[in-house]
């Protein structure tokens, strides 16, 4: 078999630490994957000398190989500097929606009630990112003015993709824009939501304006959730649900770009967190999310067995084969039923170039974490007999 081709680019400070420990991951000497590697320097002193050329090639290589995975970089807050990576990024690919989902961690307890996975599909590109600014007037009198604006298409690929994802997931989907302030700009994406509920009548439909999800999701304990948003409105949401099951670090982000038939033709995937400048050097930084990063673009390789040590075992989908779980004790056990509610979902996995699905569950776990062992049957620690 022929490797699968990933792009590497290499970010700033710890960002570039723990791609390396990414990289360890994906080493075909470890994970005996078909993988090769064609790597860019995105450092920020790179960037300048090359006046953001790198990041183009680097965009190229992605839209030929169809994967890539980056490291954190510096965004310069000055005026004229090469300025934020990202943005040319996904500019350059066409990536129209970015995926976050959260979903339970080994050993690490979530706030509230959450179980369930829940996805964030929000713009990658349009509304308040890379709007036009200006100030006019002095003193008290000072105005300040921002021209932002969504496009159809990208909100129809919100929108569509939303409920295909749902559809992997078992999902509901729940959530959308302030539509009722804003009906003509946020309204848009809210027209796209409803078309896309009309063309999928079978995923179970839940509109509900921002400021309501928000409060929603803090005290949410039932099914998996895929949740649409705007730019600005996705960037905040999934930080708050990252951080709802344990951490930021605990799961990878992924960039999406489509054909006409809303087909993914690449992927660029990352960690959703920043380059955390107080912990570079220390060997302390949680690598998770970007070993998660990684491990969605092993699964194209075309074989399971990283795939496997990654996630203690291989998932049938609904109606398929039963899971395969780490060890007797935990096949043996019983669990509450909210617990079994929430493994029956799909973790939040994403159809990836080439019909590879992708989007992996934490190491060391088959989905989000069960229930409490019930008190009237204690987990069998032997041998069956």
């Amino acid at each position: 078999m022929d490797p699968k081709t990933i792009v590497v680019m290499e970010g700033d400070q710890t960002g570039q630490e723990l791609l390396e420990e990414a990289l360890r991951v994906l080493d075909p000497a470890v994970s005996g994957l078909p993988l090769s590697f064609e790597r860019y320097d995105l450092s920020l002193e790179h960037r300048r000398a090359t006046n953001n050329q790198v990041v183009y090639d680097a965009a190229d290589a992605m839209r030929r190989h169809g994967f890539g995975l980056k490291a954190a970089t510096v965004t310069p807050e000055e005026t004229g500097d090469v300025g934020s990576p990202n943005a040319l990024l996904r500019e350059a690919i066409d990536g129209r929606v970015i995926i976050r989902t959260g979903r339970r961690l080994p050993g690490v307890r979530p706030i509230g009630g959450i179980h369930a996975p829940i996805s964030i599909v929000r713009m990658a590109v349009d509304d308040a990112y890379n709007a036009k600014e200006h100030r006019e007037g002095t003193g008290l009198d000072e105005v300040a003015w921002r021209t932002e604006h969504i496009s159809r298409r990208t909100c129809r690929a919100v929108a569509e993709f939303t409920f295909l994802q749902a559809r992997r997931m078992h999902a509901q989907v729940y959530g959308g824009p302030k539509w009722t302030v804003s009906p003509v700009y946020e309204g848009m994406l809210k027209e796209e939501l409803d078309a896309a509920a009309a063309r999928h009548p079978d995923i179970r439909y839940r509109p509900v304006l921002i400021d309501a999800a928000y409060a929603g999701l803090i005290t949410h304990t039932g099914d998996a959730l895929v949740v649409p948003s705007l730019n600005r409105d996705g960037d905040c949401l999934s930080d708050m649900v990252l951080q709802l099951f344990g951490s930021i670090a605990g799961a990878e982000s992924l960039l999406l770009s489509f054909d006409e038939d809303l087909r993914v033709t690449t992927v660029m995937a990352e960690a959703p967190h920043g380059t955390a400048p107080t912990l570079e050097g220390k060997n302390v930084a949680n690598p998770l999310a970007m070993i998660l990063a990684g491990a969605v673009h092993a699964r194209a390789a075309g074989h399971a067995g990283l795939t496997r040590d990654l996630r203690g075992g291989t998932r049938g989908r609904r109606g398929g084969a039963p899971h395969r779980r780490p060890g007797r004790a935990l096949r043996n056990r019983r669990v509450h039923r909210r617990g079994d509610q929430a493994a029956a979902h799909e973790d939040g996995r994403v159809e990836l170039p080439g019909g590879v699905r992708g989007h992996l569950r934490s190491p060391g776990t088959t989905g989000p974490r069960r229930g409490p062992v019930s008190p009237r049957r204690r987990p069998r620690l032997g041998p069956r007999r």
